[in-house]
């Protein structure tokens, strides 16, 4: 059977199409766009409709599927009106309205409240940002992006659940929206929707989208998890729980699943954060920059007329020497789009290390901070909930950078099994799959179903110093 997964990233956005069934999943990419933001007035938008139209000439090309999937990034929301119309583009959570907010916030009781880790981009720094514009007094309904691009399809209203635990507005666990909490912010709860859970049925298409995208009226839209990380986690093709997972793209997600939040003083201190998972497990990771730290050089390097290409300076860096400077990957200094090697390079001086001198130390210098940031959150995740782990599992675009799952098994000490690539769009499908009966329901099965069809290649940590 036929599925299309849509798959919403920073910089572009896929529609991905499977066949699944008994022993078999495999994946075919029908069209790409790309994601690219707009500044107006001073704030920086997410080119929300532009997308849309991506999404439906991708499924126009992708031809008749069963089903339908959206999974996206975390935390930016549309604002609807009382006729269910979208108030102006979606800001992106990289825009600085957010800045010196989250600050005069209570953050211990914020995170008590929700185990989410304080990120100045969280939706609920967001609204608190957005609190006395005419558009929030105009707003019914906020509908974070993946719900957004559902309503269009389908009509439905709802909020997938690993997504909205991303926000700080619902409750450590995911046992609903943080009622109490909205109300000491003075945030209106009544913008947000009722919750669905990955494997729900949000409807079939609207005719006009039907008509629009060549499909039948009938396609099912499924609710998967509709985070990209979420989805990613559950396409890890793991075997048991002693694991550590490294979802590696524009950002790097690193961390632990677990049966229950932890909701400590060491672990809101330490940048710990309690997401949902697929069948209520809760994803216990830190937030690293990722390669965005590499891909603003590039942008930088190639508006300024540098000639660099990334495979050339992947085979500079791995000759170059090792860990001569490193910056911290967490920092968040580095979150706004810019000039990325000057504030690395300022990041370096200013904690007396050499500045890399040029393109391929520079590239050195980020993935030997890449390397170490993992290794510190894989740690601390251990430390912090108990779960001793075995094994890293690196998915995602960073499985094809060789050098950087080379330099993460190495600062880890542990095996690296990286693959698959497209751990999003398999965990997506994979959702899909399960609610129209074509897999082995239980997440282990699911990821069984990985392991036999997806390729993994390992890393062996190697003896340093």
């Amino acid at each position: 059977m036929r599925i299309a997964a849509v798959d919403l990233g920073a910089s572009s956005g896929r529609v991905i199409t499977a066949t699944v069934g008994p022993g078999r999943l495999s994946l075919a990419e029908s069209a790409r766009f790309a994601n690219t933001p707009v500044r107006v007035q001073g704030t920086l938008h997410w080119n929300i409709l532009e997308l849309y139209g991506g999404i439906l000439d991708g499924l126009r090309k992708a031809g008749p599927v069963a089903s339908v999937g959206i999974d996206a990034w975390a935390v930016d929301y549309g604002l609807l009106d009382t006729d269910g119309r979208l108030l102006g583009n979606p800001v992106h959570y990289r825009d600085a309205r957010t800045d010196g907010v989250m600050e005069a916030q209570p953050k211990e009781e914020l995170y008590a409240a929700t185990g989410i880790a304080l990120q100045p981009f969280n939706t609920v720094f967001q609204l608190l940002a957005a609190r006395g514009t005419a558009q929030l007094a105009a707003a019914h309904r906020l509908l974070l992006i993946p719900d957004l691009i559902t309503y269009w399809l389908t009509g439905a209203q709802g909020a997938e659940l690993t997504n909205a635990s991303t926000t700080g507005l619902l409750a450590a666990g995911g046992t609903g929206w943080a009622r109490p909490l909205l109300d000491r912010l003075g945030l209106p709860a009544g913008l947000l929707p009722p919750l669905w859970r990955p494997g729900d049925a949000a409807g079939t298409l609207l005719r006009s989208v039907a008509d629009g995208a060549g499909l039948p009226e009938e396609t099912l839209v499924t609710v998967v998890a509709s985070h990209d990380t979420a989805s990613a986690v559950a396409g890890v093709p793991a075997e048991g729980e002693r694991f550590a997972y490294i979802s590696c793209g524009t950002w790097s997600l690193v961390g632990v699943e677990l049966d229950r939040p932890v909701v400590s003083d060491a672990s809101r201190e330490a940048g710990f954060t309690n997401e949902i998972g697929v069948d209520g497990t809760v994803r216990f990771l830190r937030n690293v920059m990722g390669l965005w730290l590499l891909q603003e050089c590039l942008r930088h390097w190639a508006s300024t007329g540098v000639d660099v290409t990334l495979d050339a300076l992947l085979a500079g860096a791995a000759a170059a020497p090792a860990g001569r400077s490193v910056v911290d990957a967490t920092d968040p200094a580095f979150l706004a789009p810019g000039d990325m090697p000057a504030r690395i390079a300022a990041a370096c001086a200013a904690t007396g290390q050499p500045v890399p001198p040029g393109p391929v130390a520079m590239t050195r210098c980020i993935l030997d901070s890449l390397a170490l940031a993992y290794r510190r959150s894989v740690e601390d995740a251990q430390r912090l909930s108990g779960r001793a782990v075995d094994v890293v599992h690196l998915v995602g675009g960073g499985v094809q950078n060789e050098l950087l799952c080379q330099l993460t098994a190495d600062a880890c000490g542990l095996p690296v099994l990286a693959g698959p690539v497209e751990a999003g769009a398999l965990g997506n499908v994979l959702v899909q799959a399960r609610a129209l009966g074509l897999v082995d329901p239980t997440l282990a099965g699911m990821r069984r179903l990985l392991r036999e069809t997806q390729p993994v290649r390992r890393y062996e940590p190697r003896q340093t110093g």
